[in-house]
């Protein structure tokens, strides 16, 4: 346990990225993103992709490294992170993993439940039919396929619809059988950090990042990828909001005003998922790098 992976969680807008290219450059190691949303090459503005000079400052990994179209689970994720830690740990003792997407930071630092390896063609055959029909027909068919986890699962997340479906169709079996099964455990050891702050900081936080994101033409980019509104990837904040704007549903000061809502709902999410996980050191969003480095060094002895 002479490897260190360095988690830092938190809600959106909480200065997650500028710290995880301090601890990089202190410790002279490499980030892994954690935040599916900058998974996608076509996304940029609205998922609040590091810069260009935030790219130089420190070597990332899984940003805007696979398209809209690509079917990609967490567990493909999972796989993969995996792969390339182990690769990252020949040459440095830590690596940093930095995101909000809770599901995702568990995979790596928890393991998911064991699945079957799924044919792509199952993949794409829902994506189809989501696309053409919407989700009312994958949710009958999971409702039918697997009651237990259709009384469990937002049904409204048509990912987690597809995802639950695939399994179900390619191995012949309930998703939820597979939720039960040991998990691996992981050959490091792992420090997590939270940063958090008052709630008012964290909505006023959110409130300018929008703004900024307008302002840098979040309504250009949005209307490049209007096309393609019905793939998974963006039925995400941000996106959907100037989607119901072109399709003459909202005003757009309105759907900029949804965009800030949601969002603040989406960072009390986040904090909901990550205060469950009692590992997590908690910091002030102004606390001082040394006292985090301070601990971080600790838990490494």
């Amino acid at each position: 346990m002479n490897k260190h992976l360095i988690v830092i969680a938190g809600p959106t807008a909480i200065g997650k990225t500028s710290l995880g290219i301090k601890l990089a450059n202190h410790f002279d190691c490499e980030i892994i993103s954690a935040d599916s949303r900058q998974f996608y090459k076509e996304m940029n503005i609205g998922t609040a992709v590091p810069s260009s000079e935030e790219l130089k400052q420190a070597k990332h990994h899984f940003i805007q490294h696979i398209s809209i179209k690509d079917p990609y689970t967490v567990g493909d994720f999972e796989d993969d992170a995996l792969k390339l830690i182990e690769q990252l740990f020949k040459k440095n003792d830590y690596v940093i993993l930095v995101g909000g997407s809770g599901l995702y930071v568990d995979a790596v630092t928890k393991g998911l439940n064991y699945f079957p390896d799924i044919d792509v063609k199952i993949r794409k055959k829902l994506q189809g039919e989501f696309e053409t029909n919407g989700i009312e027909s994958l949710q009958q068919q999971l409702r039918n396929l697997d009651p237990r986890y259709y009384d469990q699962v937002d049904i409204q997340n048509p990912h987690r619809v597809m995802r639950a479906l695939e399994v179900c169709i390619g191995s012949g079996r309930p998703y939820s059988s597979f939720l039960t099964k040991p998990k691996d455990k992981r050959a490091f050891n792992i420090i997590k950090v939270g940063l958090s702050a008052q709630r008012d900081i964290i909505y006023d936080r959110i409130n300018q990042r929008v703004d900024i994101m307008v302002k840098e033409g979040l309504i250009d980019e949005a209307k490049s990828l209007y096309p393609f509104k019905n793939y998974n990837a963006l039925n995400t904040v941000g996106y959907k909001e100037l989607f119901c704007h072109f399709d003459t549903t909202w005003d757009l000061n309105f759907a900029i005003s949804e965009i800030k809502k949601n969002t603040r709902r989406f960072a009390k999410r986040q904090l909901t998922w990550f205060r469950k996980d009692l590992e997590i050191k908690w910091f002030d969003y102004a606390e001082k790098d040394s006292a985090i480095i301070d601990h971080i060094k600790k838990k490494s002895l």
